[in-house]
């Protein structure tokens, strides 16, 4: 991730604070710009207010103060002085750049028939920084198989702690395959574009040879579309949760499909107590938990579980 190619997303006055910025562009997770408050950045997983400086603080008074300006201006370099041309995504609160870095919206919503149509004006913007950590997923990736067949894997995870980072490199992994696993076809229904991080449809993130991604579509639907259209081996999702979801992970079970989600959570009692999973669990569907934490820092492997929740590895493991 180029430092140059981030900050040329925001308005003269960021990005002349976000260039004084010295520390590791790597660890940088989000900036957040709102009118008339400090300008947000959330680095190495903790959270600051920037100064004019380029410096950070903890203290708001301190901070530079975004203007609607910044906004304004930000949102023009981001759409490419073409906004009206990303209409679409925008409806939906967010929508994926080049580099796969995701820029989420808030501000008035515009609805007609009970359907957002809008959202304008655009009072907050929250850039969500792609970081693509191949490998991550290699001392957990032995622990996802079994005699030979990769297992129904389910990754619960607590929001920033590295999910989404360790699921793209599970299926990176899969779909390369390597001297001791083959490769499988892998399918990706990335609804919010932060699997693949495609842009105008081109994957921008490393998801493997034999990876065919649905970018932007309902988890749902999307998973129906790849059973019937792309005969994947493995189908994977981010963050399930929905009666959608449910019913469409049966179907894909019921196909001979390998299942790899991840959902939020702490621990499998979380996800037992969740009424519409709370019988996949109890039918021991999954046959593999992964617990992740922040502890240690994001993408902390707490613990790896059968699916009757005999432990197969515990212990606090760096991955993201």
């Amino acid at each position: 991730m180029r430092k140059a190619d981030i900050i040329r997303l925001f308005a003269g006055p960021i990005r002349n604070i976000l260039e004084k910025f010295e520390q590791d562009f790597d660890r940088v997770y989000e900036i957040r710009l709102r009118i008339g408050a400090p300008l947000q950045i959330i680095y190495d997983g903790r959270d600051y207010f920037l100064k004019a400086n380029g410096g950070g603080t903890f203290l708001p008074r301190n901070a530079y103060i975004v203007t609607s300006e910044d906004v304004c201006e930000t949102m023009e370099y981001i759409g490419n002085y073409s906004l009206y041309a990303f209409e679409d995504e925008l409806r939906q609160g967010f929508l994926t750049v080049q580099g796969g870095h995701r820029v989420g919206i808030a501000g008035q919503v515009i609805v007609e028939d009970g359907k957002v149509k809008g959202v304008s004006p655009i009072t907050c913007v929250n850039v969500r920084l792609s970081h693509q950590i191949l490998g991550c997923g290699d001392t957990l990736f032995p622990y996802l198989w079994d005699e030979g067949e990769f297992c129904h894997t389910l990754i619960i995870s607590a929001p920033r702690c590295g999910k989404t980072t360790l699921l793209r490199d599970i299926v990176r992994q899969l779909s390369d395959g390597n001297e001791r696993y083959p490769g499988m076809t892998v399918g990706v229904v990335d609804e919010r574009s932060e699997i693949a991080g495609c842009y105008q449809g081109i994957p921008q993130n490393d998801v493997g040879i034999r990876t065919d991604v649905l970018d932007g579509c309902p988890k749902a639907e999307g998973m129906m579309m790849l059973i019937r259209s792309m005969s994947p081996q493995v189908v994977a999702v981010d963050e399930i949760g929905t009666a959608g979801d449910i019913k469409a992970l049966e179907s894909v079970l019921n196909c001979g499909c390998k299942i790899l989600a991840t959902i939020h959570g702490n621990t499998i009692d979380d996800v037992r107590k969740k009424p519409l999973l709370s019988s996949m669990v109890n039918a021991h569907i999954f046959e593999r938990y992964v617990l992740l934490s922040n502890r240690m820092r994001a993408g902390t492997v707490q613990a790896v579980y059968d699916g009757r929740g005999t432990c197969l590895f515990e212990r606090e493991r760096f991955a993201c």
